[in-house]
């Protein structure tokens, strides 16, 4: 096939299986939007959601579908009418169209931002999703230097960012994760607490017996453990259990409410300067996608796993 590129594509809902690498016609840039040819793609477990139909009614597939939001890479064509970024340019952003686990994508000029110097491919692919969520989880619970703030998950993609942004505000922050990781969030200056049977008991020895706010990017139960632990509702941010924030009145904000080139071009420039770090578990191929998502699956995971087109 002329002009063919190779992409991650599904047929129907599924498990991984379903998953397959394909040889698609490259697509070309309209007004306003360039072609990028990928470096580094992060994979999200929104993914996971949406591929196994968990999503539908909030984001359907149209099949065949595509996958992944993060890009990273060097802009080879560019289409009409296109402002701020140029031929030969190092970008990361991100696309709507679920696109970027792929050799090239086409993507707006409004959601790219120059790859500042320095800045690894592959944090630069992976920092979409991970960093506008967690960025809009600290806005939304607005921590400061007199507030202690809880993390669950905060070792994974979203939460290990979380924690570093909420302390740059200067909270106190404790982090929810298993103990291997436990070294790493003290590093950062975080309070590492174990999850499990007895959390409650142990987040009020660590904190003293305040928690102001509680950012949660696990789910399964986390939001009712706030209210518990006694922090308000309109402190309390969730990015996996809707159900339980409609119903103890939390709030919702995740990747949607900070999703633009803005916040990723501040987030890029702190990671470049050493700010501000993005863990990389595992890079993997495009052809061992499966394998990717099959690592992400199992959970734990410290950090982002990525794919290279």
């Amino acid at each position: 096939m002329i002009n063919a590129m190779k992409a991650v594509r599904f047929h129907e809902y599924g498990g991984i299986d379903v998953l397959r690498v394909e040889e698609v016609a490259r697509p070309v840039p309209g007004p306003g939007q360039v072609l990028v040819e990928m470096r580094a793609a992060g994979i999200q477990p929104g993914e996971v959601m949406i591929r196994k139909g968990a999503r539908h009614e909030r984001w359907p597939a149209t099949f065949p579908s595509g996958q992944g939001s993060d890009l990273a890479g060097v802009v080879v064509e560019a289409g009409p009418q296109v402002r701020g970024v140029a031929v030969g340019d190092e970008v990361l952003g991100f696309t709507h169209n679920r696109a970027s686990h792929a050799e090239f994508v086409v993507a707006d000029d409004v959601n790219l931002t120059p790859r500042p110097k320095g800045l690894p491919w592959d944090v630069a692919g992976s920092l979409y999703v991970a960093g506008t969520t967690a960025y809009a989880t600290v806005f939304a619970v607005d921590p400061g230097p007199a507030d202690t703030v809880v993390v669950s998950g905060a070792a994974g993609g979203v939460g290990s960012l979380a924690v570093q942004l909420a302390r740059r505000r200067g909270a106190t922050v404790i982090g929810l994760a298993s103990e291997p990781n436990h070294a790493w969030l003290k590093d950062r200056g975080v309070v590492p607490v174990a999850y499990g049977q007895g959390v409650a008991e142990r987040i009020r020895q660590a904190s003293g017996g305040n928690v102001d706010a509680f950012i949660d990017t696990f789910g399964d139960g986390y939001v009712d453990l706030a209210v518990e632990l006694g922090v308000r509702p309109e402190r309390i941010d969730t990015i996996r259990d809707w159900r339980a924030a409609a119903r103890v009145g939390a709030r919702t904000c995740g990747e949607g409410a900070a999703a633009c080139a803005v916040v990723l071009g501040e987030l890029a420039r702190l990671a470049a300067r050493g700010e501000l770090e993005v863990p990389i578990a595992r890079v993997y191929p495009l052809e061992r996608v499966r394998d990717a998502f099959r690592e992400l699956e199992r959970g734990h995971t410290h950090g982002k796993i990525v794919l290279h087109p």
